[in-house]
């Protein structure tokens, strides 16, 4: 696929089940494949028989999925590329629908199969879970729906990666404008958030036109598989074993007691320092004493070095593994027009290899990014050699942790980007961040929660929702004047779009990533190795498990954030 860029990759084991010339858009070569799977669940005379028909659904699988993955990096790479837009809705329309099916049949062959309990306990107990789950929530008559759900998300992409606006004669796209957030020339700052703000408002119907969409299909995906509404069983599809909906209620809660007292000291301390009467939303970026906007780069490949130098000296494997990704091509960092917003890793399954996407502008926040999905990266690279498919991914509270603890890994090592004064400037920043995003999490979240447990509610009641979450999440900072740009704040959150109810997970991490590095505090060595142990795991552990390998209590009551808290407040004080 020209668009994609990187170009063809080495496999990480050839093929034994897969024809090499296999076309993996056309359904009528991959029907027989699946009809060869099933027609084998039924001959199996050994459990060595029965291991090795997984390992051939896996490399089924992990082929597909690598079409459609560079299918939507192609696409989110170039949404003004109709040919890109053609090939992604093709997989998504023509091929995706089919393949639910086949993959529900072979679930349950898998599940009746009599030979599975002879299977090791250990081994396989994650995966009969899961399995059971998937064929529990499968419907048909869902299939079209959630082909017609990623249509319509598709179009949230497009719209929100085509925005831009002319600021001093240049046209920009919002991402660039994101660098004036950091300018200590205030009316500067003022002039461009305006202008942002002002450009997301003149699109406010169409973004409420596409969740308008996606609530009603999701409305009716829980109900075709017998849930009262979307979030019990967003709950179930999203395999959340280990806690529950009043879990995460609790863990808002939580953070209002635990968290708000710390941002609010700190948004008192930049308004102080700012000299303001009141912090305005054109204030929560820039630096507090007007030091001019951190700059660790200029162009995205010197970002892409500094961060290999961090690799280096953090450690010889991770730096390795870096160093295979920049030779095979697999990032594309730079922000330009045509691109979807935000970042990700997406793992090209059949290669075992990794690919980072995001949207660089020369930032602090653009080398965090590269050094969280970094994280992502080395997650995908620990379970290269995993024979089972489904346990070379891991449940995503966990996948957070990787990502998250690797920006607190690599923060000690910013040195690479500035001089020692700005390191430190540049540290405060990211744990100031951390204490921030608790409280934006608890407000997507609990947004998300009752969206889908007030069905038929309109815009208006919905704005009235989310302004009760700002009031209670937001910090001070004062909106007067732009009330509407405070009531329309989520329409940036692409999660509330794209991935309902994916979000709650980088809370429950960042409690993960912050254990990762207080243990790192007291034995780096130790806590390094506890890290990429728990990364090597892949999904084959339940998410408990996870946790405690890598040196972490999977809790996120008040218990566990209060005194992760206190080491955070301690960290700041000594940057002080």
């Amino acid at each position: 696929m020209s668009l994609l860029p990187f170009g063809d990759l080495p496999r990480s084991t050839p093929r034994r089940f897969v024809p090499e010339t296999l076309d993996l858009a056309q359904w009528d070569q991959i029907a027989p494949l699946f009809d060869r799977l099933e027609e084998r669940s039924r001959d199996l005379a050994s459990v060595s028989e029965l291991e090795a028909w997984l390992v051939d659904c896996g490399e089924l699988q992990a082929a597909l999925e690598e079409e459609g993955a560079k299918r939507y990096i192609a696409m989110t790479c170039h949404t003004d590329s109709p040919e890109a837009d053609k090939a992604y809705l093709w997989f998504v329309e023509e091929i995706e629908p089919r393949l639910k099916p086949r993959r529900f049949a072979l679930a349950k062959a898998y599940l009746a199969q009599p030979l599975r309990p002879k299977l090791p306990l250990d081994r396989y107990r994650v995966l009969d879970r899961d399995t059971a789950l998937q064929v529990e929530l499968y419907r048909d008559e869902n299939v079209a729906l959630e082909t017609e759900e990623a249509k319509v998300g598709n179009e949230y992409n497009k719209l929100s990666g085509s925005l831009t606006v002319e600021f001093r004669g240049e046209q920009k796209t919002l991402t660039q404008m994101g660098r004036y957030q950091e300018e200590p020339d205030r009316p500067l700052r003022e002039e461009a958030w305006r202008l942002v703000a002002t450009r997301r408002l003149q699109e406010a119907n169409r973004f409420e036109q596409i969740l308008n969409q996606l609530l009603v299909l999701r409305g009716r995906i829980a109900a075709n598989a017998g849930h009262a509404n979307y979030r019990d069983y967003a709950f179930r599809m999203r395999g959340r074993f280990d806690y529950t909906a009043v879990d995460c209620e609790r863990f808002h809660d939580g953070i209002e007691a635990e968290v708000m007292p710390v941002l609010r000291r700190l948004l008192a301390r930049r308004r102080e320092q700012l000299q303001v009467p009141a912090l305005r939303p054109w204030d929560v970026a820039v630096d507090p004493l007007n030091r001019p906007a951190l700059k660790p780069f200029t162009e995205t490949a010197e970002m892409e070095r500094g961060s290999q130098v961090i690799f280096d000296r953090l450690d010889p494997e991770l730096a390795r593994r870096f160093q295979t990704m920049r030779d095979l091509r697999l990032l594309d960092l730079v922000n330009r027009k045509g691109k979807a917003p935000g970042g990700y890793q997406s793992t090209l399954s059949e290669s075992r290899l990794p690919f980072i996407f995001m949207n660089a502008v020369g930032l602090q926040r653009d080398v965090e990014t590269l050094l969280h999905e970094a994280g992502h990266a080395f997650h995908a690279l620990a379970t290269r050699d995993e024979p089972l498919f489904a346990y070379r991914g891991a449940p995503i509270e966990f996948c957070e942790v990787a990502s998250m603890a690797m920006e607190l890994l690599g923060a000690p090592h910013l040195d690479v980007f500035y001089s020692e004064p700005d390191a430190r400037r540049a540290r405060r920043v990211h744990l100031e961040g951390i204490v921030g995003v608790f409280p934006w999490i608890a407000t997507v979240d609990a947004f998300q929660h009752w969206l889908y447990t007030h069905p038929g509610h309109s815009v208006t009641e919905r704005s009235a929702a989310w302004n009760r979450l700002m009031d209670r999440f937001g910090g001070d900072i004062d909106w007067t004047g732009f009330e509407p740009s405070r009531s329309n704040l989520w329409h940036k959150q692409l999660h509330i779009f794209l991935y309902p109810f994916y979000y709650v997970e980088y809370g429950i991490a960042q409690l993960g990533a912050l254990q990762v590095w207080s243990n790192a505090a007291q034995d780096h060595p130790r806590a390094l190795a506890d890290y990429k142990a728990a990364l090597a795991l892949g999904g084959s552990r339940p998410l408990p498990d996870l946790f405690a390998r890598a040196g972490c209590r999977f809790d996120f009551s008040r218990q566990t954030l209060a005194p992760l808290m206190d080491r955070v407040q301690q960290a700041l004080a000594a940057l002080d």
